[in-house]
């Protein structure tokens, strides 16, 4: 059976984020950035997700946002 993609999903992405996605990739030897995105999806999708309680769009991202934006490093001491 073919493997039909009828619907396109645009998201826009910080420098960092995009890396951590292109790094995800590049490490699991990936064709292409969707199908990093999709395997991500998935796997995203099997674990439970937490009720958004009204929280923005804005507050969803791979990093923790600071008052200057994405950290780089959420862990990191600056």
């Amino acid at each position: 059976m073919a493997d039909l993609r009828g619907e396109r999903l645009q998201v826009m992405l910080s420098p960092e984020e995009l890396t951590v996605i292109d790094d995800f990739r590049f490490k699991h030897r990936m064709p292409t950035r969707a199908a990093a995105v999709r395997e991500l999806l998935k796997l995203g999708l099997t674990v439970l997700a937490k009720d958004g309680d009204g929280m923005k769009s804005s507050d969803y991202g791979v990093f923790s946002r600071g008052p200057d934006g994405h950290q780089s490093d959420p862990d990191s001491a600056a």
